[in-house]
């Protein structure tokens, strides 16, 4: 009886196998419609949702059964957000994020390998490629590149003003504040360690070592970060605000309303400066104290990941790859003013300004103790603007980020 219900279950395997067989060769034939497909789409608004529901239409009609779904999920929410929905099954098949959760997201398994790594990687730009490789191996399809620079107001100082060094902007600003009441020299957000970080780079001081990955020690209260944030509290002369009113959106508003001469920011904001009529310039960020070329600053790759819950992975790879075409690089850098991930030209009188910080740049680290680091660093840089001890607000960040 055993080898009849044995046999009868070996001739039912081989029926299904079969079966399968047909059906992939009809469908290689072209005899059996393609699966409709529907894949959601997790970004950012301003700029990026349009890139990505026009870029979908351009998607669709090569690939008429895929369609395109954009949801907005800002950039900061995606990795914390993705660990929650994924699961639930109520995630994307894609999403945007930087590449500073790329640990985060690999060690939670909610992120597939990039397909066809080496392709990819002889289109992009080695930065991104380098900023998307964890423990050896590539996860997502970067789509822009990024860092921040020093923006001007040609209308409030000569392009040949622009200082070249911090002590320089110090003075500037101190003088530009006295002979202008209700407007400042420069503005920018210092509770914010995407831009604070600057100043803790002097001598080749990098967050986590020269590699981003040694968690010995942050490095972030050595003997060279510690003077570059005394420094950076002293700048409080220049611009006497407490942290709490420099917020990015302030200080983005005061640049846009013609009330500060510089301000640092990014590519992002090249077309809302433009659409509101600023006539404006791009350098490099100034020098620190005792040097001569640009601080370095963080480098940024904005990633587009196919998510390990998604039921059509091999679209969703499809798709964000298509993102890196030159056409659709193009798409993106007229959209949202965005550094190309790939080696393409575009035409706009800032980049060059770009060009020349991301020399200075490094890769923020994506090693998962940099989801800790966000508030750890933003909080200090508040306290240590508004007056705090600098050694003991950089041990105690220190101590926060590493778990100690």
């Amino acid at each position: 009886m055993k080898k009849l219900m044995g046999a009868a279950l070996l001739a039912a395997a081989a029926l299904m196998a079969f079966t399968g067989c047909a059906k992939k060769d009809a469908s290689a034939k072209g005899s059996a419609k393609a699966e409709n497909v529907v894949l959601t789409v997790w970004e950012s608004n301003q700029g990026p949702d349009q890139f990505v529901k026009q870029a979908g239409e351009a998607f669709t009609k090569k690939y008429p059964n895929i369609t395109i779904k954009y949801v907005n999920v800002e950039l900061g929410d995606a990795a914390g957000q993705i660990a929650l929905d994924g699961p639930a099954g109520v995630g994307p098949d894609i999403f945007a994020a930087p590449h500073d959760k790329l640990g985060e997201l690999v060690n939670g398994g909610h992120v597939l390998p990039t397909v066809n790594a080496d392709s990819v990687k002889g289109k992009v730009l080695g930065a991104c490629s380098t900023a998307l490789t964890y423990n050896g191996k590539m996860y997502g399809y970067p789509v822009s590149a990024e860092t921040y620079a020093l923006f001007y107001n040609k209308a409030l100082i000569n392009e040949n003003d622009v200082p070249k060094s911090w002590d320089e902007l110090a003075a500037y600003a101190k003088k530009f504040n006295a002979e202008n009441p209700g407007k400042y020299g420069f503005v920018m957000d210092v509770g914010n360690a995407y831009y604070t970080i600057i100043f803790t780079t002097a001598d080749g001081n990098r967050l986590f070592g020269e590699s981003g990955t040694d968690t010995s020690s942050t490095n972030l209260n050595t003997a060279k970060a510690v003077k570059g944030m005394q420094f950076f509290q002293s700048l409080r002369s220049s611009l006497n605000v407490p942290a709490a009113d420099l917020s990015t959106s302030v200080c983005d508003g005061a640049f846009q309303a013609g009330t500060a001469a510089m301000h640092i920011t990014g590519l992002w904001n090249v077309v809302p400066f433009e659409e509101a009529g600023l006539d404006f310039g791009v350098a490099a960020i100034p020098s620190l104290p005792g040097d001569n070329k640009p601080a370095s600053s963080f480098s940024g790759t904005r990633a587009m990941f196919v998510s390990a819950y998604s039921d059509h992975p091999d679209e969703a790879a499809l798709f964000a790859d298509f993102l890196l075409s030159e056409e659709m690089q193009q798409l993106r850098f007229n959209l949202t003013g965005a550094m190309p991930s790939i080696n393409t030209t575009v035409s706009s009188k800032y980049m060059s300004g770009f060009l020349n910080q991301l020399d200075y740049a490094f890769p923020m680290p994506s090693i998962p103790e940099m989801s800790s680091f966000w508030e750890a660093m933003n909080n200090a840089s508040k306290n240590i603007w508004d007056g705090a001890n600098v050694q003991s607000e950089l041990d105690a960040c220190n101590a926060t980020i590493l778990g100690k």
